[in-house]
């Protein structure tokens, strides 16, 4: 009788012999480390290397004059200590300058925060004339300011000027405004107004094209009018900007000089009504040829601007933290 042959049986397949645990602290396998790029550095390199060579080391340099007696005239350098501080600090003249630069701050950075807001508003609500109005609001930005302060000189004329012949149209006084020391400052104010309120029209803008107009519609909806909208919806949307655009301005009214200069004239304009403290210090230093003294006077006058613009940041931020 014949037998069926059995099937040959497969072999077994020996289960998989489990990875023994690694015991509690052991370190696993390191991470393979990147080699350091250094590609990003020589991006920058030229900016570094010009910002030590042009504003690193002269700032040192004028940080040591001020401890000498350095003179442009030559003669010998001596180390006089503290005495080129201790004589701007008790000088009235560096005072008054100082003064002045701080009125004309305060009198100047207002009007231009306002109207650049205002500008940027008004652009952004008209479409059709935007094109127009960017051109116009920013054009008087990119003048030189020395052909700047040639229309405002001539504008300022008091026999032929614009500004008095319409003031004298109107029946209004005509005051000699570069020639008093009464207007001087506000004269200048007003051709700095003029020249520099593009720049923030500019921040503004930018700021107002980056709010979602979908938070206009919902304001819209619930029945807010178009200055509810503005007061309620766009001015705490620009809150940051406002800060950046005020301390910027801040820190750029502080620094003026070559409006100044122009208008007022090259000794301070009337009673010396328009001596910023640059002024006084390029009068110090390049004209009275006192290097050490108008060092001196730069760097109080950078620790001042310095503090102001710390106080004033961390004023206008302390809201919003």
């Amino acid at each position: 009788m014949a037998t069926s042959a059995e099937a040959p049986t497969p072999p077994q397949a020996h289960p998989a012999t489990p990875a023994s645990p690694q015991p509690p602290g052991t370190p696993g396998p390191r991470p393979r480390r990147r080699r350091p790029s250094w590609a990003g550095l020589w991006f920058v390199l030229p900016f570094v290397a010009c910002y030590a060579l042009f504003l690193l080391w002269p700032s040192l340099t004028m940080f040591v004059d001020s401890f000498t007696n350095r003179s442009l005239a030559g003669g010998e350098t001596s180390w006089v200590g503290l005495d080129n501080w201790a004589t701007v600090l008790t000088d009235p003249a560096m005072w008054q300058s100082l003064w002045i630069t701080l009125l004309f701050t305060l009198i100047s950075v207002p009007p231009l925060v306002i109207l650049g807001l205002a500008l940027a508003l008004l652009t952004d609500h008209a479409r059709r004339a935007g094109w127009f109005l960017r051109l116009s609001f920013f054009a008087p930005f990119v003048l030189p300011v020395a052909v700047m302060t040639e229309i405002w000189g001539f504008m300022y004329q008091p026999g032929f000027g614009i500004i008095n012949q319409y003031l004298g149209a109107l029946g209004l006084p005509q005051p000699e405004w570069l020639g008093s020391e009464n207007t001087v400052l506000i004269a200048i104010v007003i051709a700095t107004v003029w020249w520099t309120v593009g720049f923030n029209f500019v921040l503004y803008l930018a700021a107002l094209q980056g709010i979602p107009r979908e938070t206009y519609d919902a304001a819209s909806i619930d029945g807010s009018g178009a200055w509810q909208r503005i007061w309620h919806v766009t001015l705490p949307q620009l809150r940051r900007t406002t800060v950046l655009v005020i301390v910027l301005q801040m820190i750029a009214s502080l620094r003026i000089f070559d409006q100044a200069y122009l208008l007022g004239g090259h000794f301070g304009g009337p009673n010396f009504a328009s001596r910023t403290i640059i002024h006084y210090v390029y009068e110090t230093g390049f004209v009275n040829f006192q290097i050490g003294m108008a060092s001196a006077m730069a760097w109080v006058f950078f620790v001042i601007i310095g503090l102001i613009s710390v106080f004033q940041f961390r004023l206008l931020t302390r809201n919003e933290d």
